[in-house]
């Protein structure tokens, strides 16, 4: 995986006693929905996953951003979204030939459910400018679909698509912004999704403000590969 920056600027029932053959119909119905849901439950993705829970001796060569842990994505590149006033990093981006996906990661409260919140607050900001936010179940849980009108560099009118993932993670919160093809077609999203999926989060143990970005730092190697660094 090689790195890579970029600068930026800085959602009365009936009381009937069933007959035994209704019986027997409710109870497969209950086994069905029970099948089901067990079904649902083992195809939701397992990542990203808090650092606790993974052996990082388990051969998978990871970049250590600090905040996150970053398996090889392949056919996907790192970049880095940092700011021009004072070099910080604001973003993680996995780039392919067809889209990209946006990471950020923050500090959450724990047992909260940090995505219901911040899914209202990224739909109405883009009803304020203009733009429109759907709720979607996706393979990764809800996902927010949104469309902004944009002006492309030639001047002309475009809207942009993005679509939005939160996982809840203990004491912190991961959100993944799928940008390009990914975004407006999930089902040809897998490279990218398996990268969100391969994640490992460290939160870390100091104190910290619900909402407040958990730290990302270039490893020392990659400082001294990265153009500009």
């Amino acid at each position: 995986m090689r790195f890579g920056r970029k600068s930026t600027k800085a959602t009365p029932p009936e009381d009937v006693t069933p007959s035994a053959d209704a019986a027997g119909e409710s109870v497969a119905e209950q086994s069905g929905e029970t099948s089901a849901a067990t079904e649902a439950d083992e195809a939701r993705p397992a990542g990203p996953r808090d650092v606790a829970d993974v052996d990082l001796d388990d051969g998978v060569s990871r970049v250590d951003l600090t905040s996150l842990l970053i398996a090889p994505a392949p056919g996907l590149e790192l970049r880095l979204q940092v700011s021009e006033s004072d070099g910080a990093v604001q973003s993680i981006l996995l780039t392919g030939d067809e889209g990209a996906v946006e990471l950020r990661v923050f500090a959450a409260s724990r047992g909260g459910d940090m995505w219901a919140e911040v899914r209202r607050q990224i739909a109405a900001e883009t009803a304020r400018q203009g733009g429109t936010a759907t709720e979607h179940e996706g393979r990764q849980g809800i996902e927010l679909h949104c469309q902004m009108t944009v002006q492309t560099s030639d001047g002309r009118t475009g809207v942009q698509p993005t679509r939005v993932v939160g996982f809840n993670g203990p004491r912190w919160f991961l959100r993944a912004t799928y940008l390009g093809r990914p975004a407006v077609q999930p089902e040809e999203a897998g490279p990218f999704e398996r990268a969100v999926e391969g994640l490992v989060v460290r939160r870390g143990d100091g104190p910290m403000a619900p909402g407040e970005a958990l730290p990302i730092n270039l490893p020392p190697q990659a400082r001294r590969m990265t153009p500009g660094a």
